[in-house]
Parts: structure tokens; sequence; C-alpha cells
């Protein structure tokens, strides 16, 4: 087993345990949906980091009260738990996911969910820790990208983007793998690595797609740090306020939205990543 494996293992092993631990003070769910008690409705939200749980506190802060909602703000840096908490009853909604992993999701563990319009978009981009631009990949280069499905084909199509690699004609890139890639001129092996890992594995390879939300927690700048950045103008990978199918009507929640969708929140976010790294979707 080489050092990078045995790293990479044990970094995704510590995060798997961290996040058991932190979830722990949910088991048992509570099923019900929102709760109302003198007037105000609790909501609880999953959410990454950054800059999601950024965006819903502003939320809590400055709109929710007069909206009659209060928010629980539950933080995961994890792709997968998120759905399952919301799934099993611990979480109302989760705000994390764009639309193809939504899709992704509900087909390969059978979640009724329910998506509402994108709220923002956070372009992918490709980093590095060793080469100052994409000049500079060398013949036989190693790359990062996303082990789950959805964001496979997103980090391929990132790759084929910035001019490195084709994929194969007809091609569908939610669920493209790097069998599908028809042209490497600089024959890439590829590597598949959960999505939080990528980022802190860069010292590990030549070059990494890396969501935009980890770029953040990561430290680095999406414009500045990025040698490829994912165009964000009618992107389909925004970011959206997700229930589930049962609650899709559900009063509270559909306030929540509306407010993830209100000029307040709209200048918020231009005004917290003017960077470019968090770019409205309405």
């Amino acid at each position: 087993m080489s050092a990078f494996t045995r790293r990479t293992l044990l970094t995704a092993s510590a995060g798997a345990a961290a996040l058991a631990l932190s979830s722990c003070g949910l088991a048992g769910g509570k099923d019900e949906g929102p709760t109302e008690k003198d007037g105000v409705t609790t909501i609880v939200v999953g959410a990454s980091p950054k800059p999601h749980a950024e965006i819903l506190q502003f939320v809590q802060d400055e709109l929710a009260q007069e909206a009659g909602l209060s928010l629980k703000i539950t933080q995961y840096t994890d792709y997968q738990i998120p759905n399952q908490a919301l799934n099993d009853g611990d979480l109302d909604a989760n705000f994390y996911q764009t639309p193809n992993f939504l899709e992704q999701q509900e087909k390969e563990k059978g979640y009724e969910f329910h998506g509402f319009e994108g709220i923002h978009v956070e372009p992918m981009g490709l980093y590095s820790d060793s080469l100052a631009s994409l000049d500079e990949v060398p013949d036989g280069a190693k790359a990062a990208i996303a082990n789950d499905p959805a964001n496979t084909g997103r980090g391929l199509a990132l790759f084929e983007a910035a001019g490195l690699i084709t994929l194969k004609e007809g091609v569908d890139v939610i669920s493209a793998t790097p069998a599908d890639i028809a042209e490497n001129p600089k024959n890439i092996e590829f590597t598949t690595l959960e999505a939080a890992q990528i980022a802190r594995s860069l010292g590990d390879v030549d070059l990494g797609a890396v969501n935009g939300n980890y770029a953040l927690e990561a430290g680095k700048s999406p414009k500045d740090d990025s040698l490829f950045l994912e165009p964000g103008e009618d992107s389909p990978y925004g970011n959206m306020l997700v229930v589930r199918e049962a609650d899709k009507d559900n009063e509270a929640l559909v306030k929540l939205n509306e407010l993830l969708h209100s000029d307040e929140v709209k200048a918020f976010i231009e005004e917290t990543y003017s960077d470019g790294s968090v770019i409205p979707a309405f």
C-alpha cells in the first residue's frame, strides 16, 4: 500500500468517526416535521459549513424572526449523511446539494425528496499544490475526482472543459466515469476520492477537481487559486433547499425557501463572496 493510499484511508476513517460522533445527538429522529410553539416554528436544517450554513445563519439572524421561524442549523462535512438524516426524520430539510446529485441519490437509495429552485452556484474548480497553470500538467499526471457518481461526472466534464480530456460522444455527464474518456492526450491517471478529501489530498496528486464549498473550507479562493473554474452562468448545479416529498407544501418550509430567494439573501451572497466563489442562482 502506497503512502498516498495509507494517508487517504486514515484521513477518511478519522472523518467518518468524527461525523458519526457529531450525529449522535440526532439519533431517534423527529419525523413530524417542523414544530410550532408560541407562534414560532422551529426548522432543523442540515448544511455544509461553507457557504450553506453561513447563508442560513444570515437568514436566522436577519429574516427568520419576522417570518415566525427559528432555524436550528446542523453542519455536516459529508455528502451522504445529510440525506440519510433527512430521510430518517432527524432533519426537516437540508441545504447542500445540486439537482444532479439529488437525482443520483434518489435513484441509488430510493429517497422520496423534493428540491426547490436553486439558490446559489459554487463553481467547481481544478486546483493544484504543485502546478501554476494547466500548461504545466505533465504526461501521466495524477488527478483526483470525487467518487460519488454525480460529482464524478461533473469533475470529468470540468477536465473536458479545461481541454485536458474528451469524453465519448453522447455520454451522459451525470453518469460519466473514467471509462467514458475518449481522448486523454496527457495520459492523466484518475483517482476517485470522497469529495471532502480532495482539497486535503492535493499534495498527493498533480491536480484535483474540488467542489466550491470544499475549496472555501480549505481556505482557497476559487477565483484566485483555481487553475480552471467551472462557468457559473446558466449552471445546472444550483444548490437548493431539499425536503421530504411529503413536506414540500409545508408552510414553514415553503417560507424558508422564499427567504432563501429573497433580495436580502442575494445581496448577502454577492457581498460576502465577492470573489465569485458563490453566485446567486436567482
